[in-house]
This record gives structure tokens, C-alpha cells and sequence, in this order.
């Protein structure tokens, strides 16, 4: 093997030349926040796009009943879905604060890439440095997990599976990017969408996120002969087992 195809096989997958996505997403706002701009662009190029959250969001309102809160995040989820160019929506149901294993999301993760049958998956980097909040990392972690699997015509055990093998991984809320999306005719609808979001986002934290990502979304974008970027860990299956430059790759 020559080192042309060395190299060939160390270049990132591109994200924008996705037909089908499916993005997942702890709670009914990270689609947005992590990867909105990007969502918006591969919508409007024709690219179906699919939501698949993880948890209800139950505990996501304070002062509100759990009840009552999913009720009003599932409407805010769609509507900025849908404002997105969204196709269809799925939901696992799971609290906030999951108290299930990373190896009771799979399955079910599993079962949905099966029905969409996506090429390329979107979620949050569970590998993000600091990241405290359990639901990102069990999701991240899980998906990876599914992605690897789905293909597997034996998983779970003991069932007859219709495999599917999505080619594609692309991990948002990342600090080891190697792709940087221009969402510069996008970044407004990322934020209408995210504004969609009441019940998360006041005028005045809205405000901080604009500066926010506009600024870093700049910053991503130096040199790449356009105004504003939206970045990704871009994977394929090669690099999510035993490999150990995966992380410089």
C-alpha cells in the first residue's frame, strides 16, 4: 500500500457530502447549540435530516412540575426542529439525569439508526474535557457505541437484526476538531432556532450566546476564506477502535 492511500484513509470523512443524518441529542436543545448552523445548511442543500433525543427534559424547567416540563420542551424541540428543515422526530424517553447504563441506551440507540438508516450521525463528543453532565457523556459514548454496532447483523443477541452501517460519525461540542463547517448564510437561523427554546433561553442569555458563537465561530473560520465556522470531530469506523492517532487525526 503506497502513502497516498495512507493518507486517503486518514482524511476525515466529509460531513457535507451526507445524504441522510441522524443527530442525537441528550436533551431537547444540544441539537442547536452544538451544531444548528450546520443542521440549517444540510437541510437547505437537501440532505434529510432526523432527531433522535434522548432524554424528555424533565428536569430541565426549575420551578416547573416534570410533567409539565416535558410538555413544553417537546413543543419547543419540534418547532425549532422544524424551523431547521427537520424531517422527523424520535424520542427514547429517558429523565434527565439518566439512571440508565451507557449499555441500556444502546440497544435502543441501535434500534433507531435501523429504521433511519442514516449515512452519517451527529452527537455530542463524550471525549470533551470537562464535561460534567452525565447525560452528554452516556449519550456520546452510547452512540459511538451504536454506531459500531448496527451493522452487526447478531446485536443484540438472540433477535433476528436488520443490520445498517452508517458511515459516518461527526461529534459536536468538541475540543479536538478537524472539520469546520461554514455556517456563515446560517448562523442567524441557529440562533432563531435556539431561541425557539424558551423555557432555556432569555433574551439576556441569548445575547451572550450570540457574542459567543459568533466570536468562536470566527475564530474557526481564520483562513478558510469564509466569515463564520461551526467544528466537528469527522469520523469514520476505522478510527473509533484501537486506533491511536484517532485523536490527532
Amino acid at each position: 500500500m503506497d502513502e497516498n492511500k495512507i493518507k486517503q484513509m486518514l482524511t476525515p470523512p466529509d460531513l457535507m457530502a451526507s445524504k441522510r443524518v441522524l443527530c442525537v441529542q441528550p436533551h431537547p436543545d444540544d441539537n442547536e447549540v452544538g451544531a444548528g448552523g450546520t443542521i440549517a445548511k444540510l437541510s437547505e442543500q437537501g440532505t434529510e435530516v432526523y432527531y433522535l433525543t434522548v432524554t424528555n427534559g424533565d428536569l430541565g424547567i426549575p420551578n416547573v412540575t416534570p410533567e409539565e416540563a416535558k410538555t413544553i420542551r417537546a413543543k419547543e424541540l419540534e418547532d425549532a426542529g422544524r424551523y431547521l428543515g427537520v424531517k422527523g422526530f424520535y424520542s427514547l424517553g429517558f429523565p434527565d439525569n439518566m439512571p440508565q447504563s451507557i449499555e441500556e441506551i444502546v440497544p435502543a440507540v441501535v434500534e433507531i439508526i435501523r429504521e433511519v438508516k442514516p449515512d452519517t450521525i451527529l452527537c455530542p463528543d463524550p471525549w470533551l474535557p470537562y464535561e460534567a453532565h452525565a447525560d452528554h457523556r452516556k449519550t456520546g459514548y452510547a452512540v459511538a457505541q451504536a454506531f459500531l454496532m448496527s451493522g452487526n447483523s447478531n446485536y443484540p443477541r438472540g433477535q433476528q437484526n436488520k443490520p445498517w452501517e452508517p458511515q459516518v460519525i461527526a461529534f459536536y461540542f468538541t475540543a479536538n476538531p478537524n472539520t469546520v463547517v461554514d455556517i456563515t448564510a446560517t448562523i442567524e437561523k441557529k440562533f432563531e432556532a435556539m431561541a425557539k427554546h424558551k423555557s432555556q433561553f432569555n433574551e439576556e442569555l441569548m445575547q451572550l450566546y450570540r457574542y459567543y458563537f459568533t466570536m468562536k465561530g470566527r475564530e474557526l473560520a481564520q483562513g478558510k476564506g469564509f466569515a463564520v465556522g461551526e467544528a466537528f470531530k469527522v469520523m469514520n469506523r476505522l478510527f473509533l477502535h484501537c486506533f491511536v492517532d484517532a485523536i490527532y487525526m
